[in-house]
């Protein structure tokens, strides 16, 4: 092209030998200066000065070389040239807008400024790069670009200013780089984060002000910021591209957007970045403040010092509450009782521990010493429920009914009952006296998801074996009080020899089931009354047959297996009032109509029947659609007349909230914050809402406990409706589980909740005794709760993997480590 060109121009001038000598030696220097530009802009650029350095070369070149066509081809070789001008200026405009940050500020652009310049001098043609032909023009347009290669050099001392220079280990996300890519990739999107709180409503009208586009979006979708989670995810991966590679990439690759829009985003992100910065500054002067005033001493952790050891829950150890139960008849010793302070200090770890084995080989073995427990092993061993092998436990996959493998059982099962459909009727079980939950653990090949339960040391550590080999679990008993789950809301319930006595005291614990099962659902009773002929068995059996014909339960089968010799009976709960009216007797009797069946947190049992729903638009009239059809659809008992969560009609509502959780996920979860999640197994979501992040997960190995805070809004149910699983509870106490059940915690806005309800760092110490080393939390919270949050769990030698923050909201993503303060605190009511 360069030939072709200055031939046409010479050829207007003269046909003369000495002008092609001139035009052949105009084209050699024309090649020396493209290798020369190309060399000197693939070497990456370092700071300031080699830019300056590198911009001055490229210039001086193509003057000279100009300089020299000048001299040929006299005044005809400048009108080309003021044509090439306007051409080159119109091109520069159009690059401009397409790779440059436009109306970013020096505090927003950074890093990639000079490297987008490099590299678009990098693709300019020698004949396009024009001389000092008119100098106020070259004179402003070098100030642009002074100004837009210099806030690297600013925005170093102003984060040194803001204390965001490093943090420890140098692994604090910096808000630089990527910036122009982010931004792009934030009104791609065009929905946000949905309002959680309902605290930021100027700062969403502000947004929604700024550009109509997004506020449309922000319409269709419920939502009313952006950026907040996604922006952090592309910064990550950006960040990790740059580290990796040694140079920043594309930043316009398939992300051009309109001006006007891409300009008011700039402004409002410019805006969000300069509030965080002032944060910034003021946390680290509260800090200091802290610091040389003593408050740096609520951060003097100790380990606890409990008879429980490293297998520590303060709700279920709570020795000195249990000396004084006045019975143990019903259990209540196994129940909650929850200290009236709770515990502030670290359960400390067994001696060599380590990380855990990953899934699926985890279901089959697990490490000794994270769970250092043998008698479990003498005790049941000859019933395949755990061996010890070496280092390892190994858990063969059988129990007590199903010695010859847990997925012979759960076919034969299927065989008995077709219409039980695991992974399509039945997704979502209650397996209750689990075990060490083989059963559950085998379900996930059938794609159901089970919720095992099972008493704290009934049988040594069974829970724990459970949640180690990566199967969900729960330590809880049926005793005196409700389970924590709401009405009519597991397909099936599983009861494997669980030794539970159902046809006591008025059939309260077989109430308690039928409360919890779906109209229509299935009990499959496994147990020796089932298919053995001692005098206890018979006696069982014929009060179970009475118990569950009063409760218009229906026998669906009743079958043997002969490989493991075990009998299984299973019942059919009714999907109407029906055969309630057309009882003999009220016995057990209906409960009344102002009993709750919902009502789930420390609520006594009662002996009674809840009635079934009569109208066809109420919760459990139908069944769910098949999985997967359910996890994505609205309930259909959710009317457009129910105000959401977030304030839009409740379909909406909940579609908007699947849509977010896909969205954060996908850009940023998965990709941005680093995390290798074949290290991730059980998760929990500390504030799930819709249990959107859960759906969300679907296609990963990995099970999410979904927690609904008993003073937030009841949307447990919907989660069940969508094969999913949860469970209520109270942040301001302990959570029914071992130590170290956890690799992933997710806390959307709970920290800043609690601290306004009970005591913060009681809870910062359950997260440290729930979450297991090498395991990581992500927190989104308010600005101020996030930087408080980092001060402590920097003391608590936890890795801060990433912060980011934007209009007064922000992310936190940490890791624990293996760190264990050495000083002991007693914890006496936890001491036998």
């Amino acid at each position: 092209m360069a030939l072709g060109k200055y031939s046409r121009v010479d050829g207007r001038k003269s046909s003369s030998c000495c002008s092609t000598v001139t035009i052949v030696v105009f084209v050699a220097l024309c090649l020396v200066g493209v290798w020369m530009m190309t060399s000197s802009s693939v070497v990456p650029i370092t700071s300031d000065v080699a830019s300056q350095e590198n911009k001055s070369e490229m210039k001086t070149q193509p003057s000279e070389i100009n300089g020299e066509n000048n001299n040929d081809a006299g005044n005809g070789g400048n009108s080309n040239n003021m044509v090439d001008e306007s051409s080159r200026n119109d091109e520069d405009k159009s690059k401009q807008f397409e790779d440059n940050p436009g109306d970013l500020t020096d505090d927003a652009t950074k890093a990639d400024t000079s490297l987008n310049s490099d590299q678009e001098d990098k693709n300019s043609k020698p004949e396009e790069t024009k001389p000092e032909e008119t100098k106020p023009e070259e004179t402003e347009k070098t100030i642009d670009e002074r100004q837009e290669e210099k806030p690297e050099e600013k925005s170093e001392d102003e984060k040194k200013d803001n204390g965001e220079d490093k943090t420890d280990d140098g692994k604090k996300m910096k808000q630089d780089g990527s910036k122009n890519e982010l931004e792009k990739e934030v009104e791609k999107k065009g929905d946000g984060v949905v309002q959680t709180e309902g605290k930021d409503s100027e700062a969403g009208d502000q947004e929604n002000k700024s550009d109509d586009n997004e506020k449309k979006s922000d319409e269709a979708s419920g939502y009313t910021k952006d950026g907040q989670i996604e922006e952090k995810g592309e910064e990550k991966k950006d960040l990790d591209s740059q580290q990796g590679s040694g140079e920043k990439k594309d930043q316009s690759s398939g992300e051009v957007y309109p001006s006007g829009a891409q300009s008011e985003l700039l402004n409002e992100t410019q805006t969000k970045n300069g509030a965080f910065s002032t944060q910034a500054a003021e946390s680290k002067s509260e800090k200091e403040v802290q610091k040389s005033t003593g408050s740096q001493n609520a951060y003097n952790w100790k380990l606890c010092n409990t008879t429980a050891g490293t297998d520590y829950i303060p709700c279920l150890d709570n020795l000195e509450a249990m000396k004084n139960l006045r019975s143990t008849k019903h259990y209540e010793h196994r129940e909650r009782h929850c200290p009236d302070k709770p515990p502030t200090c670290l359960v400390p770890l067994p001696e060599g521990y380590q990380r855990s084995v990953e899934w699926p080989t985890s279901r089959e073995k697990i490490w000794y010493h994270n769970v250092p427990h043998t008698k479990l092993a003498e005790v049941k061993g000859h019933q395949n429920w755990v061996k010890v092998s070496g280092e390892y436990l190994t858990f063969p996959g059988g129990g007590t009914q199903f010695k010859h493998g847990a997925l012979h059982y759960i076919d034969f099962i299927q065989q008995s009952v077709p219409d039980i459909a695991w992974g399509k009727h039945s997704r979502v079980v209650l397996d209750v006296g689990c075990g060490v939950a083989s059963f559950g653990g085998f379900l996930f090949e059938r794609d159901t998801l089970t919720m095992s339960l099972a008493p704290k040391d009934e049988h040594e550590a069974q829970v724990q074996f459970a949640l180690e080999r990566g199967i969900p679990a729960i330590s809880a008993v049926m005793g005196t009080k409700r389970l924590p789950y709401p009405a009519r809301v597991f397909d099936s319930v599983h009861c494997a020899r669980c030794r539970v006595p159902w046809h006591i005291e008025g059939g309260k614990l077989l109430l308690e089931l039928n409360r919890l099962l779906r109209p229509g659902g299935l009990f499959v009773w496994s147990a020796t009354p089932v298919y053995q002929k001692l005098d206890e068995d018979v006696e069982i059996w014929e009060a179970m047959k009475k118990l569950t014909k009063a409760m218009c339960w229906e026998v669906v089968s009743i079958t043997k297996d002969t490989i493991n010799r075990v009998g299984i009976a299973t019942y059919r709960k009714p999907t109407s009032n029906e055969c309630y009216e057309q009882r003999s007797q009220n016995d057990p009797p209906l409960c009344e109509d102002s009993d709750d069946p919902n009502a789930a947190w420390n609520v006594p049992l009662q002996a009674c029947i809840h009635k079934l729903p009569a109208d066809s638009s109420e919760r459990g009239s139908q069944w769910p659609e098949q999985w997967p059809a359910r996890l994505e659809k609205a309930p259909y008992w959710l009317l457009s007349s129910q105000v959401g969560v977030y304030g839009k009609p409740a379909p909406e509502d909940f579609a908007a909230d699947y849509k977010h959780w896909k969205n954060v996920v996908n850009k940023s979860y998965l990709n941005g914050l680093g995390i290798k999640w074949s290290t991730v197994r059980n998760a929990m979501d500390m504030r799930a809402v819709y249990g959107g992040l859960a759906a969300a997960l679907k296609e990963l190995n990995v099970w999410v406990m979904n927690v609904i805070s008993i003073d937030a809004p009841d949307t447990l149910p919907i989660i069940y409706e969508r094969g999913l699983f949860g469970i209520y509870h109270d942040w301001c106490e302990s959570f029914s589980t071992y130590p170290r059940s956890y690799d992933l915690l997710h806390a959307d806005h709970i920290f800043s909740k609690i601290k306004k309800k009970c005591n913060f760092m009681a809870l910062v110490a359950e997260v440290d005794r729930i979450l297991r080393p090498e395991g990581k939390l992500i927190v989104q919270d308010n600005v101020e709760t996030l930087n408080e949050l980092e001060s402590i769990f920097k003391s608590m030698k936890w890795e801060i993997r990433s912060t980011y923050s934007r209009d007064k909201q922000g992310l936190l993503f940490v890791q624990k480590t293996m760190w264990r303060p050495t000083e002991a605190e007693t914890i006496l009511y936890a001491i036998a």
